[in-house]
């Protein structure tokens, strides 16, 4: 009986010895939100691109990434923004309706 436990001891050992590490983040890390502060006022000339992000522990978050390719977060609440995003969701809706 000792010999089949130290035989798995022994296999799940070298096991663990020779599995790949992983490249994913820490949990910690994937799990902080990317926007800890945020910006009101922005005008619309200077983005080339905008990202949204939802995830569980955080709320609606919105980067903008800038023509110098810096990036910041927006303010959710700007109105510029609520009005993108719902000429967004209308054409998305219409897009549907066609299909």
């Amino acid at each position: 009986m000792d010999m089949k436990l130290l035989a798995v001891v022994t296999v799940l050992a070298m096991a663990t010895y020779y599995v790949p590490q992983s490249q994913a983040k820490p949990i910690s890390l994937v799990e902080r939100c990317s926007c800890r502060s945020t910006v009101n006022s922005l005008p619309r000339g200077i983005i080339r691109e905008l990202r949204f992000i939802h995830t569980p522990n955080c709320p609606f978050q919105v980067i903008a990434k800038l023509k110098t390719n810096k990036e910041v977060c927006l303010n959710p609440e700007i109105r510029w923004l609520q009005q993108y995003l719902k000429n967004a969701i209308n054409k998305m809706k219409k897009a549907k309706q066609t299909a």
